[in-house]
């Protein structure tokens, strides 16, 4: 199946490349979601049309997703848990808990966007977390365990 991607994908293209993805991730995903319409002719020319337009507003979203990113690089959070004596927490800090606790600190962050690969925290401590804020903006967020009783 070929599309034409109205914005930047990773590892896929950028705005207006048009690619040849698997027929279930183009129906079930590109498409529903709004990143990719279908390469038919009629799609072509509605996306030369608009070209100038989706440019401005991925050219917006980026610079959008650099401020925020530079936001949260000056942000340290601190969430507190229940931890054991030797550091070890009853229960875990996810990506939905640092997501609300930099929405409390100011930046708006969803918990999609929070980016876990080692699983979530299991001790007291301080952790270097990546927010995926754009597919090419990626900032670093300085988390702070601290136990409670």
């Amino acid at each position: 199946m070929e599309v034409i991607l109205l914005e930047k994908v990773a590892n896929l293209g950028g705005l207006g490349d048009t690619v040849k993805v698997r027929a279930g991730y183009g129906r079930n995903y590109l498409i529903p979601q709004g990143k990719a319409k279908p390469a038919t002719e009629e799609n072509i020319a509605f996306f030369e049309a608009k070209r100038a337009e989706l440019e401005k507003k991925a050219a917006e979203e980026l610079s959008a997703a650099q401020g925020r990113a530079a936001q949260l690089e000056a942000l340290a959070l601190t969430i507190t848990a229940n931890a054991g004596e030797e550091g070890k927490l009853f229960g875990s800090v996810g990506p939905a808990e640092i997501a609300e606790a930099a929405t409390a600190g100011g930046v708006e962050v969803d918990r999609h966007e929070v980016r876990m690969p080692d699983g979530p925290i299991r001790a007291v401590g301080e952790f270097q977390v990546q927010v995926h804020l754009h597919a090419d903006v990626n900032a670093t967020v300085t988390v702070t365990v601290t136990g409670e009783s």
